[in-house]
């Protein structure tokens, strides 16, 4: 599973990357999370609004930050 956090390093988007790789570690999910914070490439996937989640090429949640049983649905489905 590849997971892109894009964020230009606001508050909420160190939070949803930190969130992120928590939940990947306590869940034993297999991926590769990154961070995006050029504005740029950020803009090339349509996100307009951050912090925002992309699984494997897919934008799955922008604009706020979830809870942890939000975001663990959004990364075991």
């Amino acid at each position: 599973m590849e997971i892109k956090v894009l964020g230009t390093g606001c508050p909420k988007c160190k939070a949803l990357e930190k969130a992120t790789r928590e939940v990947v570690a306590e869940s034993g999910i297999e991926a590769n999370i990154t961070k995006v914070e050029d504005i740029m490439d950020i803009m090339s996937y349509g996100v307009s609004s951050t912090p925002a989640l992309v699984v494997d090429g897919k934008v799955v949640l922008k604009g706020r930050m979830p809870s942890n049983s939000e975001l663990k649905e959004l990364l075991t489905k």
